[in-house]
């Protein structure tokens, strides 16, 4: 599990650290102060030591990291991550929970490899992956030519992986006990399953004896099965961190709310997320997990100076814009109903 964070001067987040994580983190906030670039932050340095000194990969650690940010952030050059400003330098760190940890800098001559580096992580042989907001199975075949054979910009490395993962066979033999709950109560969900039909090499909505086109299935099935086939596959593990992008996108309420008990669930059984979300709904049923479960969720927002506090969402919902926009609403509500 991550254990610990810090980064300065990476892209938008001027200064973001954290004190102990948890299996679940949340982090909230308006457009364009980093939510998605701190997920794609984490998710880089992870996942590259996961990749590194596997398969018939020889290449040393500072190349994997170095073309994992480039293909993530799809910059000309590493530099380009470093904040704008007269002799900044990116500083980025990770400490897992075995106090291993990863540091690393890139200065504004930083070109296409990273040159100060220190890592003494230990050998990950769990899976990591990244969700974004969109469903990814209608452009997986556009994902992996673009991403794969073309090499050119435009879907990052974040869903070139997901596709690739989803791609992984099913497993034989029984799968982990809380995989396999999590599985009935997401299929329960959608009424049915997303399958990969080799005949026609393409992704299948199977409800019942009746079969649907994937480009005919609607975007929150399509969301929920893409997360019920890495359990299925069994590219997920006990040990896997999961990076979720909105959560809410394309759900309804009650769905979001039945997703996060899942995902409190495979927290339990070690799984770690890191959830970045503009939903109240999000925010309100984490409090509640955190408050009815008694377990420690750490929350993460801007505190308006270029800087990020982090608090306890067990200890209550801090301060908030998302928050203040609901109650403004419920104000405005109040407002127009004395007018009348």
């Amino acid at each position: 599990m991550i254990k610990q964070f810090s980064f300065e001067k990476f892209g938008p987040l001027t200064e973001i650290k954290s004190n102990s994580l948890s299996n679940i983190n949340l982090i909230i906030g308006s457009n364009s102060v980093g939510k998605t670039f701190l997920l794609k932050s984490l998710y880089s340095l992870i996942r590259s030591q996961e990749e590194y000194d596997k398969g018939d990969d020889r290449r040393e650690f500072d190349e994997v990291l170095s073309d994992k940010l480039y293909w993530t952030f799809q910059i000309e050059k590493l530099s380009d991550l470093v904040q704008k400003g007269s002799g900044n330098r990116l500083k980025a760190s990770v400490t897992m929970s075995d106090n291993t940890s990863l540091a690393f800098e890139i200065g504004q001559d930083t070109n296409k490899k990273i040159s100060s580096l220190h890592n003494n992580l230990s050998k990950r042989e769990a899976n990591s992956i990244f969700l974004p907001p969109k469903e990814v199975l209608t452009l997986s075949k556009v994902i992996l030519k673009s991403g794969l054979q073309d090499k050119s910009f435009g879907f990052d490395a974040t869903y070139v992986d997901l596709v690739l993962a989803l791609q992984t066979p099913t497993q034989m033999g029984r799968n982990f006990e809380a995989f396999r709950a999590s599985r009935n109560s997401l299929e329960k969900m959608f009424q049915g399953k997303i399958e990969f039909d080799t005949n026609s090499d393409k992704w299948i909505y199977k409800k019942g004896n009746s079969k649907f086109s994937i480009n005919a299935t609607a975007e929150g099935i399509k969301k929920i099965a893409i997360l019920d086939t890495l359990l299925g596959n069994r590219y997920l593990s006990p040990e896997s961190v999961i990076f979720i992008d909105e959560p809410e996108s394309a759900l309804h309420p009650v769905a979001i709310s039945q997703l996060l008990e899942i995902i409190s669930i495979l927290a339990e059984k070690g799984i770690q997320f890191f959830i970045a979300t503009h939903s109240f709904f999000v925010v309100k049923k984490l409090y509640l997990i955190a408050k009815k479960k008694n377990i420690d969720l750490p929350i993460f927002l801007p505190s308006g100076d270029d800087s990020w506090r982090q608090e306890n969402l067990k200890d209550g919902i801090p301060n908030n814009e998302i928050i203040n926009e609901s109650i403004r609403l419920f104000d405005e509500e109040l407002e127009v109903g004395m007018d009348e």
